[in-house]
């Protein structure tokens, strides 16, 4: 390459003329996840999973598309490699053996259970205190080491969402619904139950949501880029800036 041309393509390069060296086309995928992955009226993806997603590929050069599916099925493209980014999952010892995570994560679940108003449905921490009562919980989901330690004793119910977990609690088919307080309040409004149900306290837990990529070295290096990044937007208040019109919490 002659001297002249190859300072012209640097140049080029660094006014963002070209694409950059390793530019990539990404796959990102997930679930409709409130707040951080939904579909707009017009179809065009949307929410803080989306556009820190967005940002973080700008600043590396990278394109990105992003596509909906179940979580099971979401979940099972990123294992396989053939997805790039799994949107939100909760990071756990099960899960490090099936994906890599960016870190840091990207934002924060308080993880609740709701029941009905006027039930004698209780939680005070303990396992005994669920002795009895039918639980709902959503296929696929993690809800932190505190409850897997106690999911062998509980009677649980699996329900495909959270909407058809709350339909489950108000016909009385379950005492207790285990989710995230950002998935249920939208689906509680939409149901029109907001007066018919109640958050119990002590939270579940707390849990802090990532990005994931498939295990192996093809990743690794991308895995350490959005990590970087996600890190520089924590730190200059970019990340709480764009969380903020969406209304979720950031660590």
């Amino acid at each position: 390459m002659r001297p002249r041309f190859r300072i012209l393509c640097v140049i080029l390069w660094v006014l963002g003329l070209v694409p950059f060296a390793g530019a990539r086309d990404l796959l990102a995928v997930g679930t409709e996840f409130p707040g951080l992955y939904v579909l707009a009226p017009s179809g065009e993806p949307t929410g803080l999973g989306v556009d820190v997603l967005r940002a973080v590929a700008a600043e590396l050069g990278h394109q990105v598309r992003f596509e909906l599916y179940p979580w099971a099925r979401a979940q099972k493209l990123v294992e396989e490699g053939r997805a790039d980014v799994l949107i939100g999952p909760y990071r756990t010892a099960a899960r490090e053996r099936r994906f890599q995570f960016a870190e840091p994560g990207f934002y924060r679940d308080r993880v609740l259970f709701y029941a009905r108003k006027g039930t004698a449905a209780t939680w005070d921490g303990s396992p005994a205190s669920l002795m009895g009562q039918r639980i709902a919980i959503i296929h696929g989901w993690i809800y932190g080491e505190r409850f897997e330690a106690m999911r062998g004793k509980l009677d649980l119910h699996v329900a495909p969402s959270v909407e058809l977990a709350f339909r489950l609690l108000m016909a009385d088919r379950v005492d207790l619904v285990a989710s995230n307080q950002r998935d249920s309040l939208p689906r509680i409004d939409e149901l029109g139950i907001a007066t018919d149900v109640r958050e119990l306290e002590p939270e579940i837990d707390s849990q802090v949501g990532y990005f994931a990529l498939p295990r192996g070295e093809s990743h690794r290096q991308l895995r350490d880029d959005i990590g970087r990044v996600l890190g520089q937007m924590r730190a200059d208040g970019r990340l709480a800036k764009i969380a903020k019109p969406h209304g979720v919490p950031v660590p």
